[in-house]
């Protein structure tokens, strides 16, 4: 077999993206997968019937619709249809709930008193959204295009750690704070502020849509794209030791303890040591049920909403997140949960139907997520245990054996802290090189982090261009665009 210029060791939303980056640029690639099918939180199973297909880890992609990676990549030009919910997140509350419109208008008139303060918050995020998007999905590590960015951003996330936003009313309090717990950590931080703001704001720009059929069909046409482009796909073929590639750059889709593993003793001291500090947060702990009905929720509204967030109020939510960063179990944590076929109705097929749910718990934890979740969606939904077929849980201990990549069940591959949001893995300019020559991290473990963006990988590719095969032109990755031809060979594949 002749020498790969790539081997991308994963196949998870990041390791794909570089894969199809590195593959445009024309050059060889060859994607290592360990699990039989690709995709790793992208992945779909059929877990009860048949015909009825579950997301095992990722379901609502705002990233995918935002993205600088995926607006180019351009998913709808290539088949995959990007749902979007009347309502793209709600938060019941035992009194109600609060709605997230995709109409900003619509959301301020509901929000009642806070509505001028929520529009004030977010009106000027959406009017430059792709240029709010691509700074925080940046390496950080370069001025934003847009110049007022940082001025949007600074007092804004200044404000949800300091006043809680400046909203007032419970209902608009819940309904941010829950967007600000996507961030799976201490609540409030600066960054739990920015991750609120960015997904808050998008909800009323390019939305938080599924895609139809489930969330594999954003990675079958990420493999599609490689495939057309030469690369090659090896699934169910576990790499344990660098020394198993043969290639002239490897691309690890991985967390720092995966690298460690598969370096051995090659690394440096310093930097292993950095590596070995490199921390993991709360796990997500994961249920999935085959249900006979729609959720019923006790707030009708709700059942129009693609993400609702279970959480109470503000108050419990900073408790819940607050006792799962310490390590302590609680009986209500916060859960995501999601109704595929409220926004993709083919997902429901013969009267039965998925429905998505995660809990946030502290990393490592070995409960049965199934009753956990089950009693939180009960508060606001009475009756939903009457409409359940089958369910499966997943603990945050086992989603790690589910997928490396997810230690003690942390999902963001490293706690979301103020400083592990900027030097992941480890201080660096260049976060995905390692000191190993021809070696680097391209996972969510590096900037700007985790989410279904891709721009890790694409980073991290882009970095390997340019340093690896003197490349500082980005290959086109249109449906349209055709491999750039590289300087070493002139070769387009």
């Amino acid at each position: 077999m002749t020498r790969a210029d790539i081997a991308v060791v994963g196949s998870g939303p990041n390791g794909l993206a570089a894969a199809v980056t590195l593959a445009r640029a024309g050059l060889t690639v060859h994607v290592h997968e360990q699990a039989g099918t690709i995709g790793g939180g992208l992945r779909g199973e059929a877990l009860f019937d048949s015909g009825v297909r579950h997301d095992v880890c990722a379901a609502v992609h705002p990233m995918a619709a935002a993205s600088a990676f995926f607006r180019e990549f351009d998913l709808e030009s290539r088949g995959v249809r990007m749902l979007q919910p009347q309502v793209p997140y709600a938060h019941p509350l035992d009194d109600g709930a609060a709605l997230a419109h995709r109409d900003l208008e619509e959301t301020c008139e509901r929000l009642g008193p806070d509505g001028r303060r929520w529009r004030r918050l977010m009106a000027p995020l959406v009017r430059h959204s792709t240029g709010v998007t691509d700074f925080l999905l940046s390496g950080q590590r370069s001025l934003p295009r847009d110049p007022a960015v940082p001025l949007l951003l600074g007092p804004r996330v200044l404000g949800h750690l300091l006043r809680g936003d400046g909203l007032r009313t419970e209902a608009a309090r819940a309904l941010l704070t829950g967007v600000a717990a996507h961030a799976v950590g201490r609540l409030p931080s600066f960054p739990s502020g920015a991750i609120a703001l960015l997904l808050g704001h998008l909800a009323h720009a390019t939305g938080w849509p599924l895609p139809e059929g489930g969330s594999a069909r954003i990675a079958q046409a990420l493999a599609d794209d490689l495939r057309v482009h030469g690369g090659v796909l090896h699934t169910g073929h576990r790499i344990t030791d660098l020394a198993q590639l043969d290639a002239r750059v490897v691309m690890l889709d991985t967390t720092p303890r995966g690298l460690l593993e598969l370096a051995g003793d090659r690394l440096p001291s310093g930097y292993r040591r950095a590596l070995e500090r490199f921390g993991y947060g709360p796990g997500a702990a994961k249920a999935d049920f085959l249900v006979s009905e729609p959720v019923p929720w006790a707030d009708p509204e709700v059942g129009r909403a693609g993400t609702v967030h279970l959480g109470g109020t503000r108050a419990e939510m900073l408790a819940a997140e607050r006792a799962a960063v310490r390590g302590e179990a609680t009986e209500e944590p916060f859960v995501l949960l999601v109704d595929p076929a409220v926004t993709d109705p083919g997902r429901a097929v013969g009267g039965r139907r998925p429905v998505w749910a995660y809990a946030h718990v502290p990393n490592g934890d070995t409960r049965d997520p199934v009753p956990l979740i089950t009693r939180r969606i009960e508060r606001y939904a009475p009756g939903f245990s009457d409409t359940v077929v089958a369910a499966r849980g997943i603990s945050a201990a086992d989603y790690e054996t589910y997928n490396p990549n997810y230690p003690g069940g942390d999902i963001g591959a490293g706690a979301i802290t103020l400083t592990q949001s900027v030097f992941r893995p480890v201080p660096a300019w260049n976060p995905y090189r390692t000191p190993l020559p021809g070696v680097y991290l391209c996972s969510a473990s590096t900037p700007p982090g985790p989410s279904v963006h891709g721009m890790c990988g694409h980073h991290a590719a882009r970095a390997v261009l340019r340093r690896e095969f003197r490349i500082n032109t980005a290959p086109p990755l249109g449906p349209g665009g055709g491999a750039i031809p590289t300087e070493r060979t002139g070769r387009v594949s």
